[in-house]
């Protein structure tokens, strides 16, 4: 397996590994592992010849300092993780300065209202953040395929929406969401709870099924309602927000629309450590 630092080197080497039939599968993260990145490569290295993991914490999509401090850093043990599930997988683990070149900004950019909505409410600025560095990775990769999970579902759009505008050759690739036992969706700010929180933070899962039952014979402000309520009842929890929209343009749901596929999503904090999940309502 081999590890990259400096963008010119990786790109080398993947123009070195290319034949005319070769595809190049490509996963972006920001490190801390868990078996959902796992499955992405998984994904990748079946239906690729060449798969590229880039393991890098971009500061320009984090709006808060302190969040972007205590993002976990594990590459060693991401690497061995890599290794499960192919040696032959090149990793992209590049210093700020290769990725932004002296110049830590973010490009502006419309996602044709996309970004305004629940994620890019909350947190200012963060989709012109993942915007640039998937613009950027996505020039220096030049991936045939890219794969991202659904749990970050709204990210997921707006890539696909970078794509379009942007005219981008990639085709992104929509991956399952991976779960704990007790159904707390896998993520890399799990690794900051303790196994209590952990445990406790089930309740989100547990309370996204039944916002989906309901969602069958109750009005969306009913289930916004009946979440926000629940959550409430929870003290190890802070809830930032419950949205139900439309999967297409991430609009609220105001009135139900039997043409059009629905989707809950969650922001909650538990012990000041942000956690989010989504649910498809069909």
């Amino acid at each position: 397996m081999l590890v990259f630092n400096k963008k010119e080197l990786l790109r080398d080497e993947i123009e070195a590994l290319k034949t005319p039939k070769s595809s190049v599968g490509f996963v972006p993260t920001m490190g801390a592992l868990h078996q959902g990145h796992l499955s992405l490569l998984e994904k990748s290295v079946a239906e690729n010849s060449i798969t590229v993991i880039s393991i890098f914490v971009n500061p320009t999509q984090f709006n808060n300092a302190e969040d972007l401090k205590k993002y976990p850093k594990t590459l060693e043990a991401d690497l061995e993780k890599i290794k499960t599930v192919s040696e032959n997988i090149l990793v992209y683990a590049p210093t700020v300065d290769d990725i932004y070149e002296g110049n830590t900004v973010s490009e502006h950019f419309s996602f044709d209202g996309l970004e305004h909505k629940m994620e890019g409410k909350f947190r200012p600025g963060h989709f012109d953040g993942v915007g640039t560095v998937v613009k950027k990775l996505f020039e220096i990769v030049q991936p045939n395929h890219a794969y991202f999970g659904e749990k970050d579902f709204q990210q997921l759009q707006i890539v696909k929406k970078l794509v379009q505008k942007q005219n981008l050759p990639v085709n992104i690739v929509a991956c399952p969401i991976y779960r704990e036992a007790n159904g707390l969706a896998m993520s890399s700010r799990n690794q900051r709870l303790s196994e209590e929180e952990k445990n406790k933070a089930g309740i989100i899962y547990k309370t996204l099924m039944q916002a989906k039952k309901m969602f069958g014979t109750k009005s969306a402000q009913e289930v916004s309602k009946w979440v926000t309520n629940q959550l409430k009842k929870q003290n190890t929890f802070e809830l930032e927000y419950f949205e139900i929209a439309s999967e297409d343009n991430l609009k609220t749901c105001k009135r139900k629309s039997k043409n059009k596929n629905y989707r809950a999503f969650i922001a909650v904090f538990v012990n000041k450590i942000r956690l989010i999940d989504t649910i498809s309502l069909k």
